[in-house]
């Protein structure tokens, strides 16, 4: 559940909203957020492991999350050069490894904080491992729930006026800089 819960935080619904708000399919939509979560999931698992069985501590992790804010900036400026968004019938290629990426990205914010959390509790590498691994299944669940619900309005089906399509895609790009913005001031600025 903690996993779930994850999943829903400001940083990972802007990522994932400016990534699924491409899509004109729930299907699609939801792989993407099964692919975030996979990619959020392999970064946990591989850095946790890391500093779990070599005690190893990242000083700077703050770097991590003005790094995921500059992704998120880059992202929204992304969406809002791309001509193709605002077309009356957008062409929708479908990447998983965008998606893929972005989650390994995210994985990096808040490994080492999550590590020492599971570890001041759980003192054995082997269960503390085992505790990031379900953790990574319930955000892969919880982005896949996530992603799901942000791509309902852009299906075929909604049949979305272009105006509003335009308009949800600007607002979207510019709440990702403006989050990645404020994101990159407080980890590098404050």
């Amino acid at each position: 559940m903690v996993g779930v819960g994850h999943a829903f935080e400001a940083d990972h619904l802007i990522a994932v909203s400016n990534i699924v708000s491409r899509r004109d399919s729930l299907l699609l939509a939801a792989r993407d957020g099964v692919y975030w979560g996979l990619g959020h999931t392999t970064t946990i698992v591989l850095l946790g492991s890391i500093i779990i069985l070599t005690n190893l501590t990242f000083a700077g992790s703050g770097y991590f999350e003005a790094f995921v804010g500059i992704m998120l900036i880059l992202m929204g400026i992304s969406r809002l050069t791309n001509k193709n968004n605002f077309a009356r019938t957008p062409v929708v290629r479908y990447q998983k490894s965008f998606a893929y990426t972005v989650g390994l990205v995210h994985g990096l914010a808040g490994s080492g904080i999550l590590v020492g959390s599971v570890m001041s509790r759980i003192s054995n590498p082997f269960l503390g491992i085992s505790y990031l691994l379900v953790f990574g299944i319930g955000s892969i669940a919880g982005m896949f729930l996530a992603a799901s619900l942000l791509g309902i309005p852009f299906t075929r089906r909604m049949k979305i006026s272009r105006n509003l399509r335009a308009g949800v895609v600007i607002l979207s790009s510019l709440i990702c800089i403006g989050y990645g913005s404020w994101m990159v001031y407080e980890h590098l600025l404050l």
